[in-house]
């Protein structure tokens, strides 16, 4: 891994948040007059790929993208700019941790509490119905689905915060050829049955990813795993009804519906998804931002 940077443009670099195939996220402050100062998020293209035009350009409309995006639950974008040939992204900054990284892996994976998990599956979905029904200035559906919901994506904060992030892989589907996942981006875990096959994708293919998100969380297990990603995307194909042993029975019905292999089955829009689980939650004490916030801390102590 690369060394890191001591500063980018205005930027005072901390440390390294996290790296994917094409980026990576860093810890800065930004400062101002007066002493003022401020911790941000900046993402930057992976040390290899800098100087490339066609990944600076995926990163600039990226960001040109989530620009436009103003929604609690979803990581906020300020400004972009270049210093030294490196372009950068300024972030909203979440004091925590993503959900993998909270729930662990192996044997020290940890299930989340129902009344939490219903709260961050409550953001996620509150997230995504945001971008699902999201207009141009003409009060055209720009039709975009984010094709990347998964726990390394969810933003969990000390103070409760949920904010889903990383709209690298989302796609505009208006006047747009490239609706198909025939590239599989995004988590095989997660996918939709219609994007293993390579299908054309829509708002119902990120339900799907809810629904596998809130069984991972609940009950410690994704409902279609197999002994490796061959079998996994078999099962996904397959889509069978999940047993969903342990798991309460209306939650079980919500994921069931989020995970019919015929995407028509599964929520008509994004808001009943999100309406439901919404729903759900309101029924169990301690399923609020000050139960999250809690249990944030208490997995970072653990886990320092």
């Amino acid at each position: 891994m690369s060394e890191l940077p001591r500063q980018i443009g205005p930027f005072r670099v901390l440390r390294r948040l996290g790296v994917g195939g094409v980026g990576e996220v860093l810890l800065a402050v930004a400062h101002g007059a007066g002493g003022f100062e401020k911790r941000v998020a900046l993402k930057v293209l992976r040390e290899e790929l800098r100087g490339d035009p066609d990944y600076e350009r995926v990163l600039l409309e990226e960001a040109r993208m989530a620009a436009r995006f103003e929604h609690p639950n979803l990581v906020g974008v300020h400004d972009v700019g270049v210093s030294n040939g490196v372009y950068w992204v300024r972030m909203d900054w979440v004091d925590g941790a993503d959900l993998a990284a909270l729930m662990g892996t192996g044997e020290e994976r940890e299930a989340v509490p129902e009344a939490v998990a219903l709260a961050v599956a409550h953001g996620v979905t509150e997230a995504l119905a945001y971008l699902h029904g999201l207009k141009d200035e003409a009060g055209r559906s720009y039709g975009l689905v984010h094709r990347d919901v998964s726990p390394t994506n969810v933003l969990m904060g000390r103070n409760g915060a949920v904010k889903l992030g990383d709209f690298g892989l989302a796609k505009a589907t208006r006047h747009r050829e490239d609706t198909a996942a025939g590239v599989r981006k995004g988590k095989y875990a997660y996918m939709s049955p219609e994007q293993v096959r390579g299908g054309v994708l829509g708002a119902a293919s990120d339900q799907w990813a809810v629904g596998i998100l809130l069984a991972e969380m609940i009950t410690g297990r994704r409902p279609f795993d197999g002994e490796g990603p061959l079998e996994t995307m078999e099962r996904i194909r397959e889509a069978a009804e999940p047993a969903l042993a342990g798991m309460a029975e209306d939650v079980a019905a919500v994921v069931k519906r989020c995970v019919k292999r015929d995407a028509a089955e599964r929520y008509e829009r994004t808001e009943a998804l999100s309406a439901a689980v919404g729903a759900l939650r309101a029924r169990r004490a301690g399923s609020d931002a000050r139960a999250v916030g809690e249990w944030v801390r208490g997995r970072l102590r653990d886990g320092e």
